[in-house]
């Protein structure tokens, strides 16, 4: 199990990391640091001057080096360093023929519950998806935005009073559209001051959502907290933290009922269970992020099939299809996962992550993602 060679792959706007063995067994990850793939490829590159060698079956070993080398942190760091590890427990598994959730002690749950993204610039779109996903069997619905997705390049004003009262309304008729039988997860991509969380998360309260998701931005672990204690409603968060003791400085404050992490991001399988211990010992669960491809799904679906406190899975589905079916971006990139069925889906139970990326996916077109800001109407910046 000696590594051969580790290549870093753009799929679309997608980045893989492929790791071949001297014997030509093949493991593959991702990284989840979107923002900044063209320098987490770079460290990809540099990890894998480092690992080329060594023995692939070493796990936890190259993941402390790595993450320990010179105590440098940061997303394109971590993002690299998880889809590595993503790769070799994929590879370990190939070698011993069993899937990954095996090698963590085993299987809580063959399937997992999911939510599927629902998105729209107007709030009728929102409430016409949701209404197509219940039809197509979801039983909880997220990326919620009752701030709405509108275009990063309209410039951006609304009082307080007019800003919370769409808000609220808009959640009123996403709670119509979903019946009692489909769980709302509001998400609001980091857009509130402290004191407007508080207002809204009061106001959505008699609708009864799952959980509210990254009301704040992640810097401030201390904000948070003193939000989890002034509102009635769970908080999710944690999608950019890229390291456990991040997830435990929210968690010893009390500043978190769900927590985010993405696997492609906060240490790949390695640093998700020990993730998930730490929110076990806090009586927290796990919603896994997953805005990235199915490779991303596969790693998520591993590890919550093996942890006792997965509340449910992020599905990043497109519009119900003719079918009736949801489909993931890039759903052609792999074989091996199959299509939701009642709002769950199977975890796959091939060796590794149980998928095969499809041969020539890196001849793909590559697609970037630029710096960019949605302006206020007073020439700052706005969070969105």
């Amino acid at each position: 199990m000696k590594i051969a060679s580790v290549e870093p792959l753009f799929v679309g706007r997608f980045l893989y990391v492929r790791i071949t063995t001297e014997s030509g067994l093949v493991g593959i990850g991702e990284s989840g640091a979107w923002g900044h793939l063209e320098a987490s490829a770079t460290s990809i590159e540099k990890f894998g001057e480092y690992l080329k060698g060594k023995d692939a079956r070493q796990i936890e070993h190259h993941w402390n080096v790595m993450l320990r080398a010179s105590h440098f942190i940061g997303a394109a760091i971590s993002g690299a360093v998880s889809a590595i590890d993503i790769a070799l427990w994929d590879l370990k598994g190939k070698h011993l023929g069993v899937p990954i959730y095996e090698l963590l002690g085993g299987s809580m749950r063959h399937k997992a519950r999911l939510y599927a993204h629902v998105k729209g610039r107007t709030i009728d779109d929102q409430v016409a998806h949701v209404r197509a996903l219940r039809a197509a069997g979801f039983t909880a619905v997220g990326h919620l935005n009752p701030l709405l997705d509108e275009s990063i390049s309209e410039p951006y004003f609304k009082a307080h009073a007019r800003k919370m009262a769409d808000a609220i309304d808009n959640v009123r008729l996403l709670r119509e559209a979903a019946g009692p039988d489909v769980d709302l997860c509001i998400e609001i991509h980091r857009r509130l001051t402290v004191p407007e969380a508080v207002t809204l998360a009061r106001g959505i309260e008699p609708f009864h959502p799952m959980f509210f998701e990254d009301p704040l931005p992640p810097e401030n672990p201390d904000a948070m907290a003193w939000l989890a204690d002034r509102i009635p409603i769970p908080i999710a968060t944690g999608e950019r933290f890229i390291n456990l003791q991040q997830f435990q400085t929210l968690l010893a404050r009390r500043g978190v009922q769900y927590l985010r992490p993405c696997i492609c991001l906060c240490g790949g399988i390695t640093g998700g269970r020990k993730i998930a211990a730490l929110a076990e010992a806090h009586d927290a669960q796990i919603v896994p992020h997953n805005p990235l491809s199915p490779v991303s799904l596969a790693a998520c679906l591993q590890l919550g099939a093996a942890i006792p406190n997965l509340a449910i899975q992020e599905y990043p589905s497109a519009s119900p299809n003719a079918q009736g079916k949801a489909v993931l971006p890039a759903h052609d990139v792999v074989t091996g996962l199959d299509i939701p069925e009642n709002g769950f889906i199977k975890i796959p139970d091939g060796p590794g992550l149980g998928i095969t990326l499809v041969p020539g996916a890196e001849h793909r077109e590559r697609i970037t993602r630029p710096i960019q800001m949605r302006p206020h109407l007073d020439g700052s910046v706005v969070d969105q």
